[in-house]
């Protein structure tokens, strides 16, 4: 495969637009393709973000594509599970936005039809590829902070309620712990590992999804979790490592942050700067690109049982909330 990697872009929406924007910091890989159920609002986003990339008018017309290597898809939540699993059977390679899918049993479906074709599936979770995430990572790595033992991280904002749009949609799944948890659910897997449990206290709103939820997630050996998210009240965006000899804090907005601080008791704050290239899109396609290369399937940094591990948190919250999260089995298909 000499000639860059060729991405079909399933869900010309917001976020695939910002992805668009940035993807000239992608190495090795440009947008071929854009797939939409309407001709016209693919024809328009190809226009707009890619121009010479075909628009097809069908998602199913996008992923039988022959000349794309792979399909980030960036659709809702619900259809995630539904249009991978069918991304997979064309032999695509899969960039599946956050949150993976809106439940656990639809991500295990994903996984295992991932693991038997041997195909490279990965979740978008941008965060994990940020430098100054890397970094921290780094710095726990090389016992900078001692033992680690906690993890805090919040993320919200104020969104006037309005029924008809996708982030208050049961049936697209919505919410705050899909939309904005993940990423506070994700940073504390990454740092601590396979929770072990989850007790979950919230608000919903009157079309089934939760307005707001506080997670304390147990990690085993009292190590903990304790993780905000809201659409109700607008939060920093914090999140902070706690080790036995200090801690450290990605200032806001954590989940793509320029800045990581190394806190030591008895000793000066070290404060590095690290932005990213472009918006910080451009890092989770650069990794499958990379993994289409080598010839590998799973990511190292945001690997398939840390998406999981993720989803497990989540479904058990929204199931304490009384939030009864679905999968769209004909997703557009």
């Amino acid at each position: 495969m000499s000639e860059p990697i060729r991405w079909g872009i399933l869900g010309p929406g917001r976020i695939a637009a910002n992805v668009a924007k940035d993807f000239g910091h992608v190495s090795d890989g440009v947008i071929a393709a854009v797939g939409s159920r309407s001709a016209q609002r693919a024809a328009a986003f190809a226009a707009e973000h890619a121009p010479g990339a075909r628009a097809h008018g069908s998602y199913r017309d996008l992923l039988a594509d022959p000349a794309i290597d792979a399909v980030y898809v960036a659709t809702p939540h619900s259809q995630h599970a539904a249009q991978a699993i069918a991304a997979i059977r064309e032999h695509k390679a899969v960039l599946v936005e956050k949150a993976f899918t809106a439940t656990l049993p639809g991500a295990r479906r994903v996984v295992g039809e991932a693991r038997s074709r041997d195909a490279v599936v990965m979740e978008a979770m941008w965060t994990r590829f940020q430098p100054a995430v890397v970094r921290a990572r780094e710095l726990i790595a090389d016992g900078a902070i001692g033992e680690v033992r906690a993890v805090a991280a919040d993320l919200g904002v104020s969104r006037e309620f309005d029924p008809n749009d996708r982030l208050f949609s049961l049936e697209l799944g919505g919410g705050t712990l899909l939309d904005l948890g993940v990423y506070v659910v994700s940073f504390a897997q990454m740092v601590l590992g396979e929770p072990v449990g989850v007790t979950a206290k919230g608000s919903l709103l009157s079309t089934g999804v939760d307005a707001e939820a506080g997670l304390l997630v147990d990690f085993g050996s009292g190590a903990t979790a304790t993780l905000q998210t809201s659409f109700r009240s607008p939060m920093p965006g914090n999140a902070r490592i706690y080790g036995s000899t200090g801690w450290i804090e990605l200032p806001p907005r954590f989940h793509h942050p320029h800045r990581v601080i190394l806190h030591r008791a008895g000793k000066e704050s070290i404060e590095e700067s690290l932005p990213p290239t472009g918006a910080g899109y451009a890092l989770e396609f650069d990794e499958v690109n990379r993994l289409l290369r080598a010839g590998r399937t799973e990511s190292e940094v945001m690997p398939l049982r840390d998406s999981l591990a993720v989803m497990g948190v989540l479904q058990s919250a929204a199931d304490q909330l009384g939030v009864a999260l679905v999968e769209d089995e004909h997703a557009g298909l």
